[in-house]
């Protein structure tokens, strides 16, 4: 978005991309293909749960998991191929290799096959995102122990997913895999499901889980994951230093993502990371002036509409606008059915900010349209001053 934003507002742009196709996480690995999945997956669970009720009968529903991945990728190369159509009509240069800085103003791109190519720039955008954050003492071995990424690709439905990480990625996957007759237990560290969202939303995401079959287990350090072979286990104690022992055939571990900075050569331009971030002011520039970062790789939630505003708001800052980003009126979702999903401030971030606030609640099952749709789990919260 920065890239078409910057084009459209007469900037001669360039985008360097490290992989053979763009949109980056969210269009390949992320977003879209989970959402893909998440769809086909509830199609067959309501297909086997709800369909008789609603004079709906059918044999007995099978699933096809080869056609809903090939669906998925499609989805995708749809998604990918548009993207590719708006670099051309945008006259959006694309060189694809890893780019890495010379200098402030010189960016060497290597390709797949180890040639470099320069370009001379006057301005940057470092847009690079993240990846998947492993288990210190268990890396990806992208068979058993697996990422979203090795999840959105998998060969056969699990017999047992264990799932590390009770967070949005752990709890959409984790229930795409349950729908389809997978037993999924997730194990979390925290006290609550997607912990930075609003505790009383955590609570009803336990409730939907349980009664999509799932074994959730909070509160729980993971101490050991190993693939021995066939399967995989794990052990996890509590706060009273039990011991929970568990073995499936895969584990995704979905305890966060890291900014992906590796090969930048951010060095060259002075510029160091602090936990792994590019520090940046409030106009998403670093220490370098005519450097900006955005997305993942910058403060703030990881998410892609998040990026994507920040992007535009590089672009027309160039351009001598004045945009603003209000960063609590983005929106977060967890596309579980039902989903999740927030804007502004939860109840405990009011309550540790001392603001004074009231809370409402409505319960789905008390809403007409909800049971004329047999959807009556969760309820709408409303944290206001």
């Amino acid at each position: 978005m920065a890239a078409i934003r910057c084009a459209q507002l007469g900037f001669k742009t360039a985008i360097i991309e490290k992989y053979d196709t763009l949109g980056g996480t969210c269009l390949n690995v992320g977003c879209i293909p989970s959402k893909a999945l998440l769809d086909s997956s509830e199609h067959f669970h309501n297909a086997g749960h709800t369909f008789k009720e609603h004079g709906i009968d059918i044999a007995a529903p099978k699933v096809n998991f080869g056609q809903m991945i090939k669906r998925k990728g499609g989805v995708v190369k749809a998604n990918v191929d548009g993207i590719a159509y708006l670099m051309k009509k945008n006259k959006i240069d694309v060189h694809t290799g890893v780019g890495s800085f010379v200098d402030k103003n010189t960016i060497k791109i290597t390709g797949k096959d180890g040639k470099d190519k320069t370009i001379t720039t006057e301005k940057v955008i470092i847009a690079t995102g993240s990846k998947p954050t492993p288990l210190p003492f268990a890396p990806f071995d992208k068979k058993r122990i697996i990422s979203s990424t090795e999840a959105l690709e998998l060969k056969e439905v699990p017999k047992h997913l264990i799932v590390i990480g009770g967070g949005v990625i752990g709890m959409e996957l984790g229930s795409v895999y349950a729908r389809i007759g997978s037993k999924v237990t997730v194990v979390e560290f925290l006290d609550s499901l997607i912990p930075t969202m609003d505790g009383t939303m955590g609570k009803e995401l336990l409730k939907v889980a349980k009664k999509l079959g799932m074994d959730v287990f909070l509160g729980h350090k993971v101490t050991s994951l190993q693939n021995t072979g066939k399967e995989v286990a794990l052990k996890a104690e509590d706060k009273s230093g039990k011991i929970l022992e568990l073995k499936g055939d895969y584990c995704l571990v979905s305890i966060g993502r890291r900014p992906y900075t590796d090969g930048l050569g951010l060095d060259k331009v002075g510029i160091e990371t602090v936990k792994g971030q590019i520090p940046v002011d409030d106009h998403l520039k670093t220490r370098v002036d005519n450097i900006y970062a955005i997305g993942d790789v910058v403060r703030g939630a990881m998410l892609a509409h998040k990026a994507e505003e920040e992007g535009v708001l590089v672009a027309e800052q160039l351009a001598g606008q004045k945009p603003h980003i209000n960063y609590n009126l983005i929106p977060g979702v967890v596309y579980t059915w039902p989903e999740v999903a927030s804007v502004g401030f939860t109840e405990e971030q009011l309550k540790q900010a001392g603001r004074a606030y009231k809370v409402g609640n409505f319960p789905y099952k008390a809403l007409g349209r909800a049971r004329a749709s047999m959807d009556l789990d969760g309820l709408v919260k409303n944290s206001s001053r």
